[in-house]
């Protein structure tokens, strides 16, 4: 028998009608009502963490789901997070540096409509999540929705209100579930381990996770929330950076197309990045556009910004998975700016391949 710890936090498949829109209402044990019939050789838990709109997600929040995943981790055989859609991409990313090497599936997934709604895709998703976190094959952080297995470095949502939610980005999915059966398409051992060909050397740096190297799966439960993402816009004030860097230990860049500063930002940017080294104030450029990545050595504007500044390059990690990353990477104090370039650019589940 295989058994599943179903944790719940919220969101629109736990939502009611309200007369000022839908709010969670659903507590975990009214839940277990709505459970599709699975079959006895799956056993299933459910556990409340809290009880919030995804709107409110933040970091205690997540290292609260990853505590909970820890606390569990021995007494069952795959978990599956019920999740609001709307930050569901954020916390997917940021769970997969939470819970690396994981040899058990931890699959979140959500609804576009509420689970007690007559037509909701909140049965079929919840019944796929647990089909597959029950498969011995599965492991690692993924998103289950709409008959979809997206690794967990790579979701975004892409519509905000039809079933097919969300999108793998720059990496094909892993798996799709159809009447009960998974068909794999990748396998998924490729998520739990850093690709040791791309692998950059680390001799140097010290251990930072919260188990030693080769002891299987590794719990870190510590981030820094102070990560920026600015968006740019045509004609954006300059007078705003100042501002955001007294504020935030890292600033992420989502640039226009492969990736630049325009001119009238770059000389405040200068002197803003002259303030402080490169490992207390981290620079990160990304790209508005979905797919394909970022490449700044493509045009002037970005080749100009990467010989001036010391800086990181997003590449063909998501956005999500860019501040993700860095949120867990600068929990640590006293790096030098070679040690978080270094694990910024370490794949990990497979959320950078280039």
């Amino acid at each position: 028998m295989r058994k599943i710890l179903i944790l719940t936090t919220g969101g629109t498949i736990a939502s009611v009608q309200s007369p000022d829109g839908l709010v969670p209402g659903i507590t975990s044990d009214q839940l277990r009502a709505y459970l599709p019939q699975i079959g006895p050789e799956i056993a299933i838990e459910i556990c409340s963490v809290f009880h919030i709109d995804s709107t409110d997600m933040t970091a205690d929040h997540w290292v609260a789901i990853a505590e909970a995943v820890q606390r569990s981790y021995d007494e069952y055989d795959g978990f599956v997070i019920t999740h609001g859609t709307d930050t569901m991409a954020y916390s997917a990313a940021i769970l997969s540096y939470m819970i690396q090497n994981a040899d058990k599936p931890i699959v979140l997934t959500g609804a576009q409509r509420p689970i007690g709604f007559e037509i909701t895709d909140a049965k079929s998703n919840l019944q796929d999540s647990i089909l597959y976190a029950a498969d011995p094959r599965s492991r690692g952080v993924q998103i289950v929705f709409a008959g979809k297995v997206i690794a967990g470095t790579r979701a975004r949502k892409v519509r905000s209100m039809s079933y097919a939610a969300f999108a793998s980005i720059n990496l094909p999915e892993i798996a799709e579930i159809n009447n009960g059966r998974i068909i794999r398409y990748l396998t998924d051992e490729d998520f739990c381990n850093p690709d040791p060909a791309r692998r950059q050397d680390q001799a140097q740096e010290p251990d930072r996770s919260a188990n030693p190297p080769d002891s299987g799966v590794r719990f870190s439960t510590r981030l820094n929330p102070n990560v920026f993402l600015l968006k740019l816009t045509p004609g954006m004030d300059p007078r705003l950076l100042p501002e955001i860097f007294r504020l935030y230990d890292a600033v992420v860049i989502e640039s226009f197309g492969a990736g630049g500063i325009p001119q009238s930002l770059e000389q405040t940017l200068s002197e803003e990045l002259n303030k402080y080294s490169p490992e207390e104030k981290v620079l990160a450029m990304t790209t508005q556009v979905t797919y394909e990545g970022s490449h700044l050595e493509t045009y002037e504007v970005g080749r100009r910004i990467a010989d001036r500044f010391q800086l990181l390059e997003a590449r063909d990690m998501t956005l999500e998975t860019a501040v993700a990353k860095l949120m867990w990477i600068l929990a640590d104090a006293e790096q030098t700016w070679e040690q978080i370039r270094s694990r910024f650019y370490t794949p990990i589940a497979k959320d950078t391949l280039l």
